[in-house]
C-alpha cells in the first residue's frame, strides 16, 4: 500500500460514527425535558412558596394594628376619667367642700360652741 492509501485509510478508521439520531425526537413526551414548561411550574411553585412564607407576617402586621386601635380607645377612656378624677380631687379640697364634710360628721370651729339637741326627728 501507498503511503497515501495508509494515511487516507488511517484518517477513515479513525472517524468517530455519529450516533444514530433517536426514535421519538422530535414527539412531544419522548422523554425530552420541555423547559419553558418546567421554567413555569419552578415560577409558579416559588411564588406559592413566597405567598406561604409572607402569609403570617401580613397577619401579624393586621393583628397588631387592630390591637394599637383597641389600646387608644382604652388609652382616651383612661384619660378621660383620670381628667374626671382631678376635678374631684380640686373639688374636694376647696373650703367650702371640707367644712361641709367636717360639719356633717360633727366637728366644729375653734371658738364655737356645740348645742345638742335631742328629741327631733
Amino acid at each position: 500500500m501507498s503511503v497515501r492509501a495508509q494515511t487516507y485509510g488511517e484518517a477513515r478508521r479513525s472517524q468517530r460514527r455519529r450516533p444514530a439520531p433517536r426514535r421519538n425526537a422530535g414527539k412531544p413526551g419522548a422523554g425530552r425535558i420541555h423547559w419553558d414548561r418546567f421554567g413555569r411550574i419552578v415560577l409558579v411553585a416559588v411564588v406559592a412558596l413566597l405567598v406561604l412564607v409572607s402569609i403570617k407576617p401580613i397577619w401579624n402586621a393586621v393583628h397588631t394594628y387592630r390591637l394599637a386601635g383597641q389600646t387608644k380607645v382604652r388609652l382616651h377612656q383612661a384619660q378621660a376619667q383620670q381628667s374626671a378624677l382631678e376635678r374631684q380631687v380640686k373639688k374636694a379640697q376647696s373650703n367650702a367642700t371640707l367644712q361641709r364634710e367636717a360639719r356633717r360628721q360633727g366637728m366644729i370651729m375653734p371658738g364655737e360652741r356645740a348645742w345638742v339637741i335631742n328629741g327631733i326627728k
